[in-house]
């Protein structure tokens, strides 16, 4: 075990160059900023199906407005991931452009929605446009136009290949015109590629694309492809670096396009079959988060003895159902912990394996509705398959199954923390033998009574909680952004610095948000704060926050986990980071 942590370790590096690379990030940022979109049209198609399914009559009026204003969104989900991935590749690329010179990102979104509609978009014989490839579909053809339209216009700027205008000319007029040529080559180049592309094969970019890529996709959504995928992204994350980050952006156009695949098959009356989707992964293979943790917290509260374990599971058992697991994966810990990475890493790989037998051999329906991820997973796998039963019983099968798989990982652990605990208890006995053979005794008879022993505020338990103590008060407000890569984590402190703050007076704001869609709210605030998860991220973003002028700190696991526990630890963590700045009097 520990030779097998010690390789994996070695090459973390490695991993985390992958995990940080500029065009992975983009996909990612630029599907998350797509989300809203994605989550919103969800509703519509499950208004859209479910009456019928459970025996109500609605009219068809409604149920076409229901699927207009899905097609009017998730209909054309490539559209705008092929502006929010350029937006957030134009991010990153301007890092790493010297001399002063940037890329309007503005520019380089339109270029690329533009660039898609060419790549994308077909047309019949007598000319008629085809929207087949508006959707999940077009996802590829979307990654193609943004990156090729951030890198033309990096080499336009780079090489000033632009039109100038004299320096009377407003500064919002000047980049128009600088943008004009970038913009230009930019459509041109997709426009080519489309020309050449029907010119041999006649066929749409977006279909070539999927057509070349096609024995990739089935090569994941077998048996072997499903339980990589789902070893890789917990192996990650078992390194402390976000799985799905570096695994997930190969595979997102399949995600999502197989869902969007199940769907219509099952609305032209046949068997939705994909198993390779995004909330299978989510709600089975990752159920209660990476690492299919939904089981551990009760496994800790219930079954384990150590005091640690205990509190571990009692204060991470509601974030896990809701798969915001990094409570518990830093809490216990799990990360890097060499008792949990057998199981960390082989019961998402069960999980999908099962799951694709109950798809193939008991034809429960893939799923075919894109939900949000924080559903927990029975209630997600149920709705996603479109309400059948024998979703439950996969999900029923699964606890057993981890709970079994999870269970002597556990005892293992836990029983070398027991031993700790013991040797613990056992020095504070000593100490407090001790103590009490060198303090002398009060006589009962002795006419000065005993002094009574008030407790602190810490120890009274129903008394009011000590206020902050490090520092002064804040002199002016203060905003803080927490960043975790989802934001789900960074939302708990958030809250928890919201709840000191109004109980102590404090001017302090804090909200929460997913690191790669921080980058046009990021001026706003004065301190930022690194989920341990994103750390690895700290030089990228330090260049921003010092051109800002704003602080930015990194927490560590287990500190992390303490701060979201304990409202006034995490107010004096930021007055303590805050210390030396005019924000403090």
């Amino acid at each position: 075990m520990n030779f097998i942590i010690s390789r994996l370790e070695k090459h973390q590096g490695f991993f985390e160059k992958i995990s940080k690379n500029i065009y992975l990030m983009a996909i990612k940022d630029g599907f998350l900023a797509a989300m809203p979109i994605i989550l919103f049209s969800s509703v519509f198609i499950l208004l859209a199906n479910i009456p019928t399914l459970i025996g109500l009559h609605v009219s068809a009026d409604l149920i076409n407005w229901f699927n207009k204003i899905y097609n009017y969104t998730m209909g054309f989900v490539g559209f705008y991931v092929a502006g929010t991935t350029a937006k957030a590749l134009t991010g990153s690329m301007n890092h790493k452009i010297k001399g002063g010179k940037f890329i309007n990102s503005t520019s380089t979104m339109m270029a690329s929605m533009c660039g898609f509609m060419l790549l994308a978009i077909g047309t019949t014989k007598s000319g008629a446009y085809l929207g087949t490839y508006f959707g999940t579909e077009g996802i590829l053809s979307a990654f193609v136009s943004a990156f090729l339209t951030v890198n033309i216009y990096k080499f336009c700027v780079q090489r000033d290949i632009t039109i100038r205008m004299p320096k009377e000319v407003p500064g919002a007029i000047s980049q128009n015109f600088r943008d004009i040529f970038p913009f230009g080559f930019s459509v041109l180049a997709c426009a080519a590629i489309d020309v050449a592309v029907r010119a041999t094969l006649h066929v749409p970019f977006s279909a070539l694309i999927a057509t070349v890529i096609q024995p990739l996709f089935k090569g994941a959504e077998s048996y072997p492809g499903l339980a990589l995928i789902e070893f890789l992204v917990p192996m990650f994350w078992f390194l402390g670096i976000h799985g799905p980050s570096v695994v997930k952006p190969a595979f997102e156009a399949a995600l999502y396009g197989n869902t969007t695949a199940n769907l219509n098959l099952f609305k032209a009356g046949h068997f939705p079959f994909h198993a390779l989707t995004e909330n299978f992964l989510n709600f089975v293979g990752e159920l209660g988060g990476t690492g299919a943790t939904f089981v551990v917290p009760i496994i800790f509260i219930f079954l384990m003895r150590s005091k640690q374990l205990k509190a571990i599971g009692k204060a991470s058992v509601i974030p896990v159902m809701f798969a915001v697991n990094e409570p518990l994966l830093f809490g216990a810990p799990i990360i890097l912990n060499p008792y949990f990475f057998i199981p960390f890493v082989a019961t998402p790989m069960v999980n999908v394996l099962i799951g694709k037998l109950f798809i193939d051999f008991l034809h429960m329906n893939g799923f075919m509705y894109i939900l949000s991820w924080a559903l927990p997973g029975p209630i997600g796998a149920f709705m996603d398959t479109n309400f059948q039963p024998i979703s439950l019983l996969l999900m029923v099968l699964l606890l057993v199954l981890d709970t079994f798989i999870y269970l002597p990982f556990c005892r293992a652990y836990d029983a070398t923390l027991v031993a700790q605990e013991a040797k613990v208890d056992a020095g504070e006995a000593v100490v407090d033998t001790a103590a009490e053979k060198t303090t002398p005794a009060v006589p009962e008879t002795s006419a000065e009574p005993a002094a009574k022993v008030t407790p602190t505020a810490q120890d009274d338990s129903n008394s009011a909680p000590t206020a902050p103590t490090v520092g002064k008060k804040l002199a002016r407000q203060v905003k803080v952004l927490v960043l975790c890569a989802g934001g789900g984590t960074s939302e708990q402190l958030a809250n928890a610095l919201t709840a000191a703050a109004k109980q102590y007076q404090e001017p302090i704001v804090a909200s929460a948000g997913a690191y790669g869609s921080h980058h046009d709210i990021l001026p706003n605030y004065d301190l930022v704060v690194l989920a341990p998860q994103v750390r690895t991220y700290y030089d990228d973003l330090k260049s921003d926050t010092d051109r800002l002028g704003i602080k930015l700190v990194a927490t560590k696991g287990q500190q992390y986990i303490a701060l979201t526990r304990d409202p006034e630890k995490s107010l004096n963590f930021i007055l303590e980071n805050l210390q030396g700045t005019d924000f403090v009097n």
